[in-house]
């Protein structure tokens, strides 16, 4: 199955080697590993053992304030085999009907919800009924409403809802995001962003609004939008959008294929973004103030992030992106830290909210004023 997961391994394996190289050569010249740490470290269970769900499974061997203990799959053989990889124990192992029962394990801190787009919802309030701190997958939820009920209900059970936004922790980009915030770009006046693949099966739940919630603009095109707004450094205040769609067999009603998206800022700023699922080699992240530029390129991609400005090269560390996510959220659960960008539900209510306002303006053509 094509994906956007395939699309994102594309950049191929010299790269993937050179991305270790860089993380292994960073992590020997460094005292990062001199000192073992020695603190508490957050127990996760993952929640749908697909090929992202894996991903992490096997990024998370480098962790070191985050261990994989536990598995939750409606699937008993994905079960099996993960037990015997990862060693995790039978009494840690959960199906989607009975995963409530986490409540009563007390070996297990925090689930890590990677299942389709619909289902987020009801399983991220099932874990906090449960007790457990809920980590999730983007789109937090299909909307606006069902992201703030799962908020609600994290905060009534006091535990912490944390989204998937790796790129809130990569190097290169909190390097752009510094040298914002320093003013060394000066006035924000322009940001493009462009996310983009050929989607394969057509059979596949990304192209089935009833898991998927959308298209394009549900799973990539929120890559645009976040980073629309972590770059510019701003809320948008306005949105307008178009959408092409040039299969309407594959991309049947409710999916869409390809969306132009532009938001205005307070400031002044503009961002003209692209989100599609049938244009290839879109990766990209452009940044332009009255004083320089910032373009990324691969901007969200797996790595290894390659980037520049108006002063050179960025060189900042090569990492694992979700190695670093878990390490970074173990944190922000168990000592409170505070990010430099959120990943808390707060700010994928945002994004929620602002992909609500794309889709209005998709379907009336005009421009949609943005509350925050």
């Amino acid at each position: 199955m094509n994906t956007r997961r395939d699309f994102l391994r594309n950049i191929g394996a010299s790269a993937l080697m050179l991305q270790l190289n860089s993380l292994t050569t960073f992590a020997d010249s460094s005292d990062h590993h001199e000192q073992p740490y020695q603190g508490k470290v957050l127990r996760v269970a993952i929640m749908g053992l697909g090929g992202y769900g894996t991903r992490f499974a096997e990024a998370m061997k480098d962790c070191t304030k985050a261990k994989l203990v536990g598995v939750i799959s409606g699937t008993t053989s994905k079960i099996k085999d993960w037990q015997a990889k990862y060693n995790i124990p039978e009494k840690n192992c959960y199906n989607y009907d009975n995963f409530d029962q986490v409540k009563n394990n007390p070996d297990i801190d925090a689930i890590y919800v990677i299942t389709p787009n619909a289902l987020h919802h009801s399983q991220v309030i099932r874990v906090a009924n449960a007790g457990k701190h809920a980590i999730c997958e983007k789109p937090m939820a299909l909307n606006a409403r069902e992201g703030q009920e799962m908020i609600d209900a994290c905060k009534k059970a006091n535990v912490k809802l944390l989204v998937g936004y790796r790129m809130h922790f990569e190097p290169r980009t909190l390097e752009v995001i510094r040298m914002r915030n320093a003013g060394e770009f000066g006035k924000v006046m322009f940001f493009q962003g462009q996310c983009g693949f050929k989607a394969g099966d057509p059979k596949q739940w990304r192209l089935d609004k009833a898991l998927a919630g959308g298209g394009s603009m549900m799973d990539i095109g929120i890559y645009a939008l976040n980073g629309a707004r972590y770059m510019v450094g701003e809320e948008p205040v306005w949105v307008t959008a178009q959408e092409t769609k040039t299969d309407p067999v594959k991309f049947k009603d409710g999916v869409d294929e390809t969306i132009q998206f532009q938001l205005g800022f307070a400031s002044g700023a503009v961002a003209s973004c692209l989100s599609s699922y049938n244009i290839n080699h879109l990766d990209r992240f452009f940044l332009s103030g009255d004083k320089g530029f910032a373009e990324m390129q691969p901007s969200t991609g797996y790595g290894p992030i390659r980037g520049r400005t108006h002063q050179g090269e960025l060189t900042q560390p090569v990492t694992i992106h979700q190695s670093v996510q878990m390490d970074e959220m173990a944190d922000i659960i168990l000592t409170n830290k505070k990010p430099v960008v959120p990943v808390n539900g707060e700010e994928a209510l945002k994004d929620l909210k602002i992909i609500d306002a794309i889709y209005q303006a998709v379907k009336t053509g005009k421009k949609v004023s943005l509350t925050t």
